[in-house]
């Protein structure tokens, strides 16, 4: 489980902004014990905020860095994709800071780079409480742990763009590989990550062989899901093309038909993707990775919730991600989001809000500790929030908008 992550020179992330998922109210479902770490831990986290305040890239540096541990050893051979501070003069090195609980120990990873060399990289980890170097990399100078000399073969795959942790984990050290698998196993979507949400009926039929591919209990649960947003949807059927081989210019990808089949007073009809609601086909398309994640009890990014999903479907996946017998092993859920709706279903612990400094970076606080002052575990959020108790809101300016139309003077 993500304990925290920092990030700073990301996009709009100038100064150092940090993520906490440490519990502040232990005693619920959403906060799991970590009987080593001393603390609970979430399994939910929203981010709020004005647009351009710098919610996605939030979520942004935390999927970049999976994206590096990933692909820097086989793609970063002439630039890293660094996104630095814009209105930085000269941007200084991107760093990163990832925090997390794997089998009950601690995980501490550092990473600073920019667009030419990765300039610090480390991997330490806690046994017995006590921080322990798996490797420390500055500049070219790689350190090992003792006893890890299955990892020796690294140094020959470094190159000044290549992560260590990329490279070492081409070598099955159990202990290095867990801690790079939950790393590159994170799931992002949304539009700012670069996997967003399509809604396009032709991409969603990957969707049916999915549900149809599963065993039955894991096949039960996606329908279980699917069932939660249209209660009258009772399967899914897929019709494979007719002819032996597609026809010029196509894929049997595209011409596999998905249905999904409604009961109704005359029986079930089957309904063709495109005639289901954007909605629907939104909670079709998040049913994989989410049971992904739950399965794993890995981490999942969703920017922008609210844009394609019903509340009530919204809420329903928060539900999904508290509840010890849904999620037992700690799959967690952070996302952005502009429906306030949801806060009525968060605890003061799992709200965060972004707000623009004047310089146009990002500034990222925890609502529980909002300037300062410890937010009630009882306020109502969404009222409070509305009523602009805890800033974050748009600021609306219905004069100059006035005067742009030529209505005023």
């Amino acid at each position: 489980m993500l304990i925290r992550f920092e990030a700073s020179h990301h996009r709009s992330i100038a100064e150092p902004v940090e993520l906490s998922m440490v519990a502040v109210d232990r005693d619920r479902d959403a906060a799991r014990d970590q009987p080593m770490l001393g603390e609970s831990l979430l399994t939910r986290a929203a981010i709020y905020g004005p647009n351009a305040s710098g919610k996605s890239n939030v979520l942004s540096a935390l999927s970049w860095l999976s994206d590096a541990v990933r692909e820097s050893l086989r793609s970063w051979d002439l630039l890293i994709p660094v996104e630095p501070f814009a209105f930085a003069v000269e941007p200084p090195a991107s760093e990163f800071v990832f925090e997390a609980v794997i089998d009950g120990v601690r995980f501490e990873y550092l990473l600073e780079v920019d667009a030419e060399r990765i300039h610090y990289e480390a991997l330490f980890h806690y046994p017995e409480k006590k921080r322990r170097r798996v490797f420390e990399r500055a500049g070219d100078d790689l350190k090992l742990q003792r006893g890890l000399g299955a990892l020796s073969g690294t140094r020959e795959l470094l190159t000044r763009r290549t992560v260590a942790l990329s490279a070492a984990r081409r070598f099955g050290e159990p202990l290095v590989t867990r801690f790079a698998d939950e790393i590159t196993q994170i799931q992002a979507f949304g539009t700012s990550l670069g996997e967003p949400l399509t809604t396009r009926p032709d991409l969603l039929s990957n969707q049916g062989p999915f549900l149809a591919s599963q065993p039955p209990e894991q096949r039960e649960k996606a329908l279980a899901m699917l069932r939660m947003a249209d209660l009258g949807i009772e399967d899914v059927e897929i019709s494979e093309p007719a002819r032996e081989a597609p026809a010029p210019g196509h894929s049997s990808f595209l011409d596999r038909r998905v249905r999904l089949l409604h009961r109704t007073a005359n029986g079930v009809v089957p309904f063709d993707l495109r005639a289901e609601s954007q909605g629907t086909r939104t909670w079709l398309e998040l049913i994989e990775p989410v049971l992904a994640v739950l399965a794993r009890g890995s981490l999942l990014l969703l920017d922008e919730l609210d844009a394609s999903l019903h509340p009530t479907l919204s809420a329903e996946l928060l539900r999904i991600f508290a509840d010890r017998s849904l999620n037992p092993k700690g799959a967690q859920l952070v996302f952005t989001s502009h429906d306030t709706s949801l806060l009525n279903h968060l605890n003061r612990d799992e709200v965060w809000l972004t707000e623009k400094r004047p310089d146009g970076s990002t500034r990222l606080g925890a609502l529980a500790e909002f300037a300062g002052e410890r937010v009630r575990k009882s306020q109502n959020l969404e009222s409070a929030y509305l009523h602009g108790r805890f800033g974050a809101l748009p600021q609306v300016d219905q004069a100059l908008f006035l005067r742009a139309l030529g209505l005023i003077r």
